[in-house]
């Protein structure tokens, strides 16, 4: 039986789950491709620390050059984090005609232009699904999609921490500060969790995205990126108090000014379809022009999901399916939300007699129809303001005014 050879560039948690994963599914593997897949190099900073994973036909080796020297390598994996030396390393693997499978987010949305791009020139393969949602198959279901629909418009919970934070504020009722304490502890947020909290994370899955489906990024001017530390306890209660849950959400879409994106913490009624997304769990709902809506749901870190999603990139390099972008008319701008949750920071919320207040609990709470919020903002300098996604029912006889 022939064979598909690996080299995995890193030994963290996704080098070891992709490594431990092709031989947990061996037989499986070898079923679906017709040969066998050896991992035949790893690279690592410190070959001591990983002594005991030595294993006998596989080069464990802190030099990338040696890697690059081995004969009739097929693919390799890129489990390191950070821009650099990933781009470096990929770039120089691909101009050696070999194929590549990234979970490098970071790295991809600032270089995966050009990576793919010199993919082509060489007759290889990016295959960079991990980058997004960890174990749901967003890439793959993007590309079977564009080929023969377009994508009007990506929603996404793209981050498991901040997901787990705001769902864990709800459950527990503890501020943002002592939530954020506990997911770290429990392994949910790293220690310098600021990439997650701010959203710089989803953002970067968002510009993957958008270089897939409408073949460019989104527009930096008009791109919003919001973080969730200013949602507090309080906040959190009142929106349940509402029927509402705080998300952190991602929204993809192109309009007439380009492409459009927005990462940042907006509010959802019970019949949107990420009111009952919890924890760290990540989804993601596709508009199209065809099919409808299709969403996905499941998790979007930790090992093994993530090296589920490796393992399948690399089965479509040996049996790639390839389509271009597909470029969409541009149409109007998607208007913002015309409903809005305030919270007052300080004293009561001052709202215009002539815009529509859906519900109040309280002079500092109200839920509004406005597509001019901006007005309120200039008699309430110290307001919080959230976007409110999906249909909302009138409770203002339900609350205490």
């Amino acid at each position: 039986m022939s064979h598909l050879n690996i080299a995995i560039l890193g030994f963290g948690t996704v080098g070891k789950g992709v490594h431990q994963s092709i031989k947990s599914h061996q037989t499986r593997l070898e079923q679906v491709l017709g040969k066998s897949v050896r991992v035949v190099a790893i690279l690592v900073k410190n070959i001591e620390k990983h002594e005991q994973s030595r294993e006998d036909g596989v080069l464990l080796t802190t030099n990338y050059e040696e890697i690059l020297n081995i004969g009739e390598l097929d693919v390799i994996v890129d489990a390191i984090v950070g821009c650099e030396p990933g781009r470096t390393y990929l770039t120089q693997a691909l101009e050696k005609g070999i194929h590549v499978v990234t979970a490098n987010k970071e790295m991809f949305a600032h270089h995966g232009e050009e990576l793919l791009a010199l993919a082509k020139k060489n007759d290889v393969t990016v295959g960079f699904e991990a980058t997004v949602a960890g174990g749901i198959p967003v890439i793959q279901t993007l590309k079977q999609l564009l080929q023969v629909n377009r994508i009007q418009k990506v929603e996404g919970i793209l981050n498991g921490t901040s997901n787990f934070i705001l769902s864990s504020m709800r459950k527990d009722g503890h501020s943002f500060e002592a939530t954020l304490l506990a997911a770290q502890e429990n392994g949910y947020a790293e220690a310098d969790p600021s990439n997650d909290i701010e959203g710089y994370d989803a953002f970067y899955k968002a510009v993957v995205l958008s270089q897939l489906i409408y073949g460019e990024k989104p527009d930096e001017q008009s791109t919003i990126r919001k973080g969730i530390k200013e949602i507090t306890a309080d906040y959190v209660e009142s929106a349940d108090e509402l029927g509402l849950r705080f998300r952190h959400i991602v929204t993809l879409f192109k309009g007439e000014s380009g492409i459009q994106c927005k990462v940042e913490p907006v509010l959802l009624s019970t019949e949107h379809p990420f009111y009952q997304v919890d924890g760290v769990q990540n989804a993601v709902s596709i508009d199209t022009d065809l099919v409808g809506k299709v969403q996905l749901q499941g998790p979007g870190a930790g090992m093994y999901p993530t090296a589920s999603a490796i393992l399948e990139d690399i089965i479509q390099i040996s049996r790639p399916v390839y389509s271009k972008p597909a470029y969409l008319e541009n149409k109007k701008d998607e208007a913002y939300s015309s409903k809005w949750v305030l919270f007052s920071k300080n004293g009561k919320i001052e709202i215009p007699f002539d815009i529509n207040v859906l519900a109040r609990l309280s002079d500092k709470v109200a839920v509004v129809e406005t597509e001019e919020v901006e007005r309120i903002l200039l008699g309430n300098p110290f307001l919080a303001i959230f976007e409110l996604k999906g249909n909302y029912q009138y409770r203002v006889e339900k609350v205490n005014v």
